[in-house]
């Protein structure tokens, strides 16, 4: 299956609904709407297709039905293959467009939707609105065999990742590779390689995950930011990252390289 973003999906084909109340995602029947004629929508969007299968976002007003239920999205992203969650990421970040972007934050009034884009202009000033999209590096540093992993105080008990952080405003992607890693766990690294991306809708962030290898420094964890971090070996791994994550999918593509 594929995901492809379109506004004006097949009028024949048919679909599923993102149908939104705040972070929580409406099941009927225990599946995502395929028809939603029976219920008072606001902020409709297309949002593309998957395989032929339209695909489109909305809120609810008022009461659920009552055979219906209400998921979280990190939840409903794990039941899902890539093609849909990438679907419910795109929807989930244009409704939180359309809730955030009501008035023109230079001059207050309301904003207009584009007819060519998923932008807003303001017809008074004409100030352009566009969805935020916000990069953020991981990286998953090896030093011979071993990975170097850390926890930050929000994570699940006893889980480690891979390190990350946001690109700042006049900096490269390397530059924050580089950067984050000096300062959450004061170590410096090479070989700096890109290995993937991926959209995490929380809320709108572009994960950019790299591998890279360790050169020196002693582990020193950031206080605040990293709880603890570590070296571990392939056959002692600390609970993962959810698999749903591109943080658990960096660290099984490091660990294949690294066995061959």
């Amino acid at each position: 299956m594929s995901f492809v973003i379109t506004d004006t999906p097949h009028p024949s084909a048919q679909a599923i609904w993102f149908i939104w109340d705040k972070a929580q995602l409406l099941y009927i029947d225990g599946a995502l709407p395929a028809t939603v004629d029976h219920l008072p929508l606001t902020r409709r969007r297309a949002i593309g297709e998957i395989n032929g299968t339209a695909c489109f976002s909305a809120e609810l007003i008022g009461t659920a039905p009552g055979h219906a239920e209400w998921r979280s999205m990190r939840p409903a992203m794990l039941d899902m293959d890539l093609s849909h969650q990438q679907a419910l990421s795109r929807a989930r970040q244009l409704n939180l467009f359309d809730q955030r972007n009501r008035f023109c934050s230079a001059c207050a009034t309301p904003l207009k939707d584009n007819s060519h884009d998923t932008g807003k202009q303001c017809p008074s000033c004409e100030a352009l609105y566009y969805p935020p999209i916000s990069p953020a590096m991981m990286v998953m540093i090896t030093r011979g065999s071993e990975l170097l992993l850390a926890r930050a105080p929000h994570f699940a008990e006893g889980v480690y990742s891979a390190l990350a952080g946001f690109v700042e405003p006049g900096e490269t992607l390397e530059q924050c590779v580089h950067r984050e890693t000096m300062e959450e766990v004061g170590v410096e690294i090479g070989n700096l390689r890109y290995v993937n991306s991926q959209q995490w809708p929380f809320p709108h962030s572009l994960m950019l995950a790299f591998t890279a290898e360790y050169r020196s420094g002693e582990i020193t964890p950031q206080a605040g930011e990293i709880e603890d971090a570590r070296w571990f070996t392939a056959d002692k791994l600390p609970a993962l990252p959810s698999k749903v994550s591109i943080a658990w999918h960096l660290i099984q593509h490091t660990l294949s390289t690294l066995t061959g």
